[in-house]
């Protein structure tokens, strides 16, 4: 049997669809959105009598259509389908189209006249805090007695940390295609990591239950957390024209309406205080995290959870007060990205720690390995740290890559060059795995063995580019004990697969993999009596399938896989089974913030060099060094590519990608013109990667662990790289701890000691 298709190959041959690839059905009308034009104001009238009589409109469709409830709000009921009297910013969807053609929709846009009142809008997190513009009430963490603390401290210091935005910049932009169905039913293709939370959401918005609304998911064309929720809104009004129109709806947004309308990364703002003893152990710290949540929660509560969660990183702090605030301004919704907040608490703590080498005179590295968490620490949380590997990964960092001696190597550069000077950084990291929601901690897959012997295999998971999909065809061929050939993985959908969490949080192969292996076990179960039975054995536990050979214990029987299936058929025995996983011993209080959140850690550790130009403020980074923490790899191949693309992802975060906004709220990048990305150019000369090794493993299938998300905060390394090379350019430069370091903030601290702000 010849290996069939899978996503690397389909990629390759341009055959793999997505939403503008399906052909669609006869009759598909287009939508077009019409958005709020001012980011704060009231809406006083809408004159769509143009549009209305343009050529082509089918329909104009405002928040008094929506025949259920205008709502789409998932952790907070705080934001609308389509605006109504209030304007909250730019973007915001007023109005919906639909036409014979997009051309014909988007032209019918335009003609469509509002009055409104612009206020002046609210666009800084800090300024949202001072006037108590809150998503929520402020979450805290506590560890230890942080008071008493400081009077143990030989050194105190304050300081401020910013980190930016970030674009998601997804290959394949947000979009749905939607159909009416008999009884009344709505189906959609919808681009989205969460098709359980688009058909809720849907359900909702048309006043139906969920089961007339099935959700298709086949793939994304990448996500990163920007389709989490952020998908649901599109899918939300496709649906809403079919279910008024009684046609195919599609809708799918251009990309710069991607990119104005929808929300990036969190930007934060910190204030920080950390106190150590002379030899640069920490003893307190306390840090509160403004964040800036935009005009609706979104998913932001959750995301500053992560935050607080990881406000020590791998880092052994015995006491700590940390304080979250989820500011509501005048931005778009900002969403679920790659790390979900776990990165901005990193980069404000390694920036408190670079302060502190500054003021002690002792290497930063130095203060990060004398603070590494062991075996047993508790975590912000209150769950206690097991199976630590912070330690180990970064021993085995200094075995393989010799800091020292690249430090070494980099001092004799930098003092026989004035042109170019380099630097470098070591970035450990701590990351837990799970959702932060207990309940959202579930999976569930649908396992079918047809009579010839194949295997189809549905589950909650999104194929996303991460090579999920590949996982689990490999989980159950391993479970089956037959060839990976025989296995096809399914669309995810919800009439297959009911009440499903998000492809999210680096949990999709570890929940839906066991899910799988479950499915595949009750398989088994029926199948091992069976072929008991035809041996002529009483002992059904002989029975084994290791590679499609079929054994009563050292006996070999004579039946192929293909045999031995249709034989189980004949003799009626289901060869379908249903696999239900919840990930065990997680618990977690809300109002005393303690609990056992996450089900393990992953850990790992990165050395980072750069190069930048004085003259000219340009960087490149020579190379990345990395020992991470995988546990059993399923694929070390996809691992491989994940911790590389994370990590070019987290480098275009900390040096690349700015995210800038006028006065007005108005997205001044909000093209490839003016968004800069990693880019092949960009890509650090070597790239370096080991895996842990002897590592205990994960409670992921097989002893894996997650993969996605944990190797993005190598990137911040980089920014660190490049202060340090700053700093040997310009001997006791202090600059503000402000990302990313873009090419304007290296020339301007290089020829006038300062950034822009």
């Amino acid at each position: 049997m010849s290996s069939s298709p899978f996503d690397a190959h389909l990629h390759v041959r341009g055959e793999s669809q997505f939403i503008d690839d399906r052909l669609v059905p006869a009759g598909t009308l287009h939508a077009a959105v019409l958005t709020s034009p001012v980011a704060r104001g009231r809406l006083l009238a809408l004159d769509g009598t143009a549009a209305l009589a343009a050529p082509g409109v089918r329909s104009l469709l405002t928040a008094r259509d929506i025949p259920g409830e205008n709502q789409i709000g998932g952790i907070l009921p705080d934001e609308v389908l389509l605006a109504g009297a209030e304007l909250d910013f730019i973007g915001q969807p007023v109005a919906l189209i639909a036409a014979d053609s997009a051309a014909e929709a988007r032209s019918a846009v335009s003609l469509i006249r509002l009055e409104y009142e612009e206020e002046p809008p609210l666009l800084d997190a800090r300024e949202a805090a001072r006037r108590g513009e809150f998503i929520q009430p402020p979450r805290v963490f506590t560890l230890g007695d942080v008071e008493s603390a400081w009077s143990r401290c030989d050194v105190i210091l304050e300081g401020r940390a910013d980190s930016g935005g970030q674009e998601h910049l997804y290959l394949e932009t947000q979009g749905a295609l939607a159909w009416p169905e008999e009884q009344g039913g709505i189906k959609l293709i919808s681009a989205t990591q969460s098709p359980t939370t688009v058909q809720r959401i849907v359900a909702r918005v048309l006043g139906l239950p969920m089961h007339k609304i099935e959700v298709d998911v086949l793939r994304l064309g990448g996500a990163f957390g920007g389709k989490e929720d952020q998908a649901t809104a599109w899918a939300a009004m496709a649906a809403l024209a079919a279910f008024h129109l009684h046609r195919p709806i599609k809708l799918v947004l251009r990309r710069h309406e991607d990119m104005r309308w929808t929300g990036k990364r969190h930007p934060y703002s910190s204030d920080y205080k950390i106190g150590l003893t002379r030899a640069g152990k920490i003893l307190a710290w306390e840090v509160t995290y403004y964040q800036n949540a935009g005009a609706a929660a979104d998913l932001s509560p959750a995301i500053l959870d992560r935050t607080l969660f990881h406000a020590t990183n791998c880092y052994a702090i015995p006491n700590l007060r940390a304080t979250g605030l989820c500011c509501r301004t005048n931005l778009p919704p900002n969403t679920a990205f790659r790390g979900f907040g776990g990165p901005q608490a990193m980069f404000v703590l390694e920036a408190a720690i670079d302060q502190a080498a500054q003021r002690l005179g002792l290497p930063a590295a130095q203060i990060q390995a004398a603070n590494l968490l062991d075996e047993g620490y508790e975590f912000p949380c209150g769950q206690r740290a097991h199976n630590a590997q912070a330690r180990r990964c970064w021993q085995e960092l200094e075995q393989r890559c010799r800091p020292a001696e690249r430090r070494q190597a980099i001092d004799r550069f930098n003092a026989g060059h004035d042109e170019l000077k380099k630097g470098m950084a070591i970035m450990p990291i701590c990351f837990g795995i799970s959702f932060t929601n207990t309940m959202l901690n579930q999976a569930n897959a649908l396992v079918h063995i047809y009579n010839d012997g194949s295997v189809g295999v549905s589950t909650g998971a999104v194929e996303m580019g991460q090579g999920v999909h590949e996982k689990l065809r490999a989980i159950a061929a391993r479970c089956l004990g037959i060839r990976i050939e025989r296995i096809r993985i399914e669309s995810t959908n919800t009439t297959r697969n009911a009440n499903t969490s998000a492809t999210a949080a680096s949990t999709g192969a570890d929940m839906n993999g066991h899910a799988v292996r479950i499915a595949c076990e009750v398989l088994l179960a029926r199948l091992r009596p069976f072929i008991a039975r035809l041996a002529g054995l009483d002992q059904e536990g002989l029975v084994t399938i290791r590679r499609e050979q079929i054994q009563a214990g050292e006996r070999l029987l004579p039946y192929t896989w293909e045999k031995l299936i249709a034989a189980a058929w004949a003799a009626r025995i289901s060869l379908s089974a249903h696999g239900h996983y919840a990930t065990p011993g997680l618990h977690f209080d809300r109002v005393t913030n303690k609990g056992e959140a996450f089900a393990y850690h992953v850990y790992g550790a990165a050395l980072v060099e750069a190069t930048i130009d004085t003259l000219r403020g340009t960087c490149r980074f020579d190379a990345v060094r990395i020992v991470h923490d995988a546990g059993c790899s399923l694929n070390p191949g996809i691992d491989r590519g994940q911790v590389e693309g994370a990590l070019l992802q987290g480098l275009g975060w900390m040096t690349l990608e700015e995210v800038l906004h006028d006065d007005k709220g108005r997205l001044l990048t909000d093209s490839m013109t003016t968004y800069k990305v990693p880019d092949l150019f960009f890509t650090p000369g070597e790239v370096e990667l080991h895996w842990l090794e002897r590592s205990e493993g994960g409670n992921g299938p097989f002893r894996s662990k997650a993969i996605g998300e944990p190797p993005l905060m190598y990137g911040i390394g980089g920014w660190f790289a490049l202060l340090d090379a700053l700093r040997a350019a310009r001997p006791g430069l202090e600059l503000p701890y402000i990302s990313p370091m873009t090419h304007e903030r290296l020339l301007m601290a290089l020829h006038t000691g300062e950034t822009a702000g």
